[in-house]
C-alpha cells in the first residue's frame, strides 16, 4: 500500500505535549492540560478537511470521515486516549530516534543509568534495521497512547486524500483519563453514533486483543483505637500496624503482579494512607474470569477479619468499585469484528496475533456500553516507564492496518 506516512512526525509532536492524568482529583478531565493536545488534534483534523472536528467541555475529541460508498456500511469508531500514565513524568519529553537499529542494548542519553536491555525486551530482536524511538531516559515516551493517536490521524489524512479508497462512515474518538480508569465516563455514544469500535492501544506488531482482565477496585478502611502513647499499654490499637499485618498475610509467592503471568489474576495494593487511629488501603483486583474477582475480594475480607480478631476495639469497612469487565464476553457474540481486524493485519504483510491483555482499555467499557470494541496494536513497548520505546516501521504498519480495516468493512457490506 502506497502511503505518504505522517505518523512519525505527528507522534514526535504529540509526545512533547504534557498530558499526564492524575488519580488525585475528582474533576474531569483530571488535568486540564490534556485539552492542550485535544485542541491541536481538532485543528489538524480541520486542516485535513474534516469539518465537524470538535472538542467538548470534557475534553473528548469527536470527528467524522464521511462515507464515500453507496453501500450500507456499519459505522466504525477509531479510538485512542490522549493522557499518559501518572506512573512516570510526561513533562519535557525529549524523544530520540535510533536509526537503523542493529541489535544490542540501548543506553538513553539523558540518564545513562536507563538502559533498554535487549535480553529483557525480546521484541527488539524483530527490529533489526528499523528506527527505534525512545526518550532521553528522564521521562516516559507516551507511546501509550500517542502512537495510537498519530496512527489514526495519519490514516485519516490518507483516507481524506485518497477518495478512490472506498469506505463507510468513520468516527474518530480521542479520550482523556484512560490511564486513571475514567476514559469513557462522559463519552456520548449517542452523539458518536458508531456501530463498532477499535481502540488503537495495543503493543506487539500484528496483535489483535479481544480479551482483557475483568477488574475491580477494593477500598479497605481500618478504624483503630488511639490513646495517649504514655498511657496506652494494653489499650492502643494502632491502625498502621493492623494494616501492616493485613498486607503481610497476602500470599507472597502468588496472586501479585510480580508473581503472575498469562491468565493468572492478582491482588495488588496500590495506595495506602495511615495514621494511628485509621488506615486506608486501595487494591486493584484483576482476573480473566469475572467470578474470580469475588474470590480475591473474599480473601481480603477473610484476612482482615482474621487480623482484627486480635483487636477487639477495631473495625473495618470494605467498599468494592467495578472498574471494567472482560470484553470477550461481548466480542464473542459478533466474531466478524475481530476476524476483519485479523484480516486487515494480514493484508498489511504482518502475521496476525490474537492475544489477551493483562490490563484493560477504553474498549472494555465501550463494549459493555453497547459499542463492541477490540484492541489493535499501536506498536509501543515498556509502557509507563522511562524505558518506553516504539519503532517507526511498526507505527506505519498500524496505519496500513487501519486503512485496510476500513476497506474490508466496505468490501464485505
Amino acid at each position: 500500500m502506497d502511503i505518504n506516512y505522517t505518523c512519525t512526525e505527528r507522534f514526535l509532536k504529540y509526545v512533547k505535549i504534557d498530558t499526564q492524568s492524575s488519580h488525585d482529583t475528582s474533576v474531569f478531565p483530571s488535568t486540564e492540560k490534556q485539552k492542550d493536545l485535544g485542541a491541536i488534534l481538532v485543528e489538524e483534523l480541520k486542516q485535513m478537511g474534516i469539518t465537524d472536528a470538535e472538542m467538548d467541555h470534557f475534553g473528548y475529541v469527536y470527528a467524522t470521515i464521511p462515507s464515500n460508498t453507496e453501500k450500507n456500511v456499519p459505522v466504525i469508531c477509531l479510538c485512542s486516549h490522549m493522557d499518559t500514565s501518572p506512573d512516570a513524568s510526561g513533562k519535557n519529553v525529549k524523544p530520540v530516534i535510533h536509526k537503523n537499529y542493529q541489535g544490542g542494548d540501548i543506553t538513553l542519553p539523558g540518564d545513562k543509568s536507563q538502559v533498554i536491555i535487549a535480553a529483557e525486551h525480546p521484541q527488539l530482536s524483530g527490529q533489526i534495521g528499523n528506527d527505534i524511538i525512545t526518550t532521553d531516559g528522564t521521562t516516559l515516551l507516551g507511546a501509550d497512547d500517542k502512537a495510537g493517536i498519530a496512527e489514526i490521524m495519519d490514516a485519516a489524512h490518507h483516507l481524506m486524500n485518497h477518495p478512490e479508497i472506498k469506505h463507510g462512515k468513520i468516527r474518530i474518538l480521542f479520550t482523556p483519563d484512560e490511564e486513571v480508569g475514567h476514559g469513557v465516563d462522559h463519552a456520548d455514544l449517542k452523539k458518536l453514533g458508531a456501530d463498532i469500535g477499535y481502540t488503537m492501544d495495543g503493543s506487539d506488531l500484528g496483535s489483535i486483543e479481544d480479551e482483557t482482565f475483568s477488574g475491580d477496585t477494593v477500598h479497605l478502611y481500618i478504624k483503630g483505637f488511639n490513646i495517649h502513647p504514655g498511657f496506652s499499654k494494653g489499650r492502643m490499637e494502632n491502625s498502621i500496624k493492623i494494616m501492616q499485618k493485613i498486607l503481610g498475610r497476602l500470599p507472597q509467592d502468588s496472586l501479585s503482579p510480580e508473581t503472575t503471568e498469562g491468565k493468572e489474576g492478582f491482588i495488588h495494593p496500590v495506595n495506602i494512607k495511615a495514621e494511628v487511629d485509621s488506615a486506608y488501603i486501595k487494591f486493584i483486583i484483576r482476573d480473566f474470569k469475572t467470578e474470580g474477582l469475588a474470590e480475591k475480594e473474599d480473601l481480603i475480607k477473610k484476612i482482615t477479619e482474621e487480623v482484627l480478631k486480635e483487636y477487639r476495639k477495631s473495625s473495618y469497612e470494605i467498599r468494592i468499585e467495578e472498574s471494567y469487565r472482560n470484553m470477550k464476553e461481548v466480542l464473542d457474540k459478533e466474531p466478524k469484528i475481530v476476524e476483519y481486524a485479523l484480516e486487515a493485519v494480514k493484508r498489511s504483510g504482518v502475521n496476525p496475533l490474537r492475544n489477551s491483555i493483562r490490563g484493560g482499555t477504553d474498549g472494555c467499557r465501550l463494549s459493555f456500553m453497547g459499542l463492541p470494541c477490540p484492541n489493535i496494536f499501536a506498536g509501543g513497548h515498556a509502557f509507563h516507564s522511562n524505558l518506553e520505546w516504539i519503532s517507526v516501521q511498526d507505527m506505519q504498519k498500524a496505519v496500513e492496518t487501519i486503512v485496510n480495516l476500513c476497506m474490508i468493512w466496505e468490501e464485505k457490506s
